[in-house]
């Protein structure tokens, strides 16, 4: 009975640090993540506020475009928060960048508006959207090391709440856009409604910070000897798996900026109502945060990249038909079915993504290489895709244009995963 009664015992703390470990690692991910979203869903407002120029389009683009160009603090932040991961440790790293990106929020949630201080304010947005991004370039690939090294038998489930919890951030910047622009006048939203969920994502900073200090260090990574240059090394002699691991998340970031950029652009494009645009995006996000575990449960079985390459083939045939009906169709239900069938296939492609990008680097490279790889898909492909999206709609003047650049990148992500599999020798 006694030993029982320990095996239990156990059973139950591992249950309990591993949700610990969970909410501590993911915490960050949310911030990080409503951060971006609310920042894309507010994109006409903050446009209007911060970047004035000769009609709504161009003024638009311009926001957009200095937009990417802070997603290229990202890569730099990853060099040093992704080798100092490697150095002291996963969760030293995850407190420092959740202060960062607390303090870069805070800059955006106060800063006035052009016609206060002029030219000065659109200066101090980038500079708030820089210091986030620096930030954010170490988050992602420490939390997602800690999480993949916890249990390495559970590592699809449990770094699949990576890929869930960007769809809690997601859920959660749309219902704050849909909720604000139904109960706010046109007025109250533009004069200071908009702030109102940036201030409460920097509440999500300290809070993040205080759990973060319990959480223990992987033993995995206690456990092997850490690099004096783990950037240098790994990119001395891993070059093929950082361009096999960014090449994976092409299609992940496009398809979820694709979903956030969605209220913008159904609400230029199709003329839908902006509430119901929010709405859409609320049901996609809700969508994957309920099935990325169960598919990362999934993935720890059967293996990661059958789930991933049913998502690219999908996503290659859906993209233009989804669009065209929305187009047809510009209703609550035609952009609910899209929108949601768009959160399924996202949660078949990224919910295994996290644990296979912890699998191709090993443990005294981890960070770095997570960190790298993942800063310079997101880059090239998620800081800009918004302004491409807008844009070639604007420049073709055809509205269906943007599912090209969706079976682009879902092309882009299956080479990828042949690589893993033909290359690496990863399932």
């Amino acid at each position: 009975m006694t030993e029982v009664a320990t095996g239990y015992a156990n059973v139950s703390q591992r249950t309990s640090t591993s949700r610990g470990t969970i909410v501590a690692a993911t915490l960050g991910n949310v911030f990080e993540c409503f951060d971006l979203y609310i920042y894309g869903i507010m994109a006409g407002t903050i446009a209007k506020l911060y970047f004035p120029a000769a009609n709504d389009t161009a003024s638009l683009l311009l926001f957009l475009g200095t937009f990417g160009v802070t997603f290229f603090m990202r890569p730099l932040g990853a060099i040093y928060l992704g080798n100092l991961g490697d150095k002291i440790g996963r969760k030293k790293v995850m407190s420092l960048s959740l202060l960062w990106m607390t303090i870069g929020m805070l800059i955006i949630a106060l800063a006035p508006t052009y016609a206060s201080i002029g030219v000065l304010a659109p200066m101090l947005v980038v500079g708030g959207r820089m210091l986030q991004g620096f930030s954010a370039g170490g988050e992602y690939g420490s939390a997602t090391a800690l999480l993949a090294e916890h249990n390495p038998q559970r590592r699809g489930f449990i770094a699949s709440w990576q890929a869930a919890t960007q769809g809690l951030a997601m859920m959660m910047a749309s219902a704050f856009g849909a909720f604000l622009t139904w109960y706010l006048t046109p007025e109250q939203f533009q004069s200071w409604g908009w702030r109102i969920p940036f201030l409460f994502g920097a509440i999500l900073g300290p809070i993040g910070m205080y759990i973060r200090r319990s959480t223990d260090e992987s033993a995995e990574f206690s456990e092997v000897r850490s690099e004096k240059h783990p950037m240098r090394e790994m990119l001395k002699h891993e070059k093929t798996r950082v361009f096999i691991s960014a090449g994976l998340i092409i299609l992940a970031t496009i398809t979820i900026w694709m979903s956030v950029f969605m209220p913008t652009y159904a609400t230029k494009q199709f003329h839908v109502d902006s509430t119901t645009a929010f709405i859409g995006t609320v049901v996609t996000g809700g969508i994957i945060f309920v099935l990325s575990p169960l598919i990362g449960w999934l993935s720890d079985r059967i293996g990661r990249t059958k789930t991933m390459m049913v998502a690219v083939a999908a996503t290659c045939i859906f993209a233009h038909p989804a669009l065209n009906a929305l187009q047809n169709s510009p209703t609550l239900e035609t952009l609910i079915t899209i929108q949601g069938a768009m959160g399924v296939l996202i949660a078949l492609y990224f919910a295994p993504l996290p644990a296979l990008m912890a699998e191709i680097f090993p443990a005294r490279i981890r960070t770095s290489g997570l960190s790298l790889s993942y800063n310079i898909g997101v880059t090239i492909f998620g800081g800009f895709a918004p302004f491409v999206l807008s844009g070639l709609g604007s420049i073709t003047g055809d509205p269906l244009s943007p599912s090209y650049y969706v079976i682009f990148g879902a092309a882009m992500s299956g080479l990828a995963i042949w690589g893993v599999r033909r290359r690496l020798k990863l399932n």
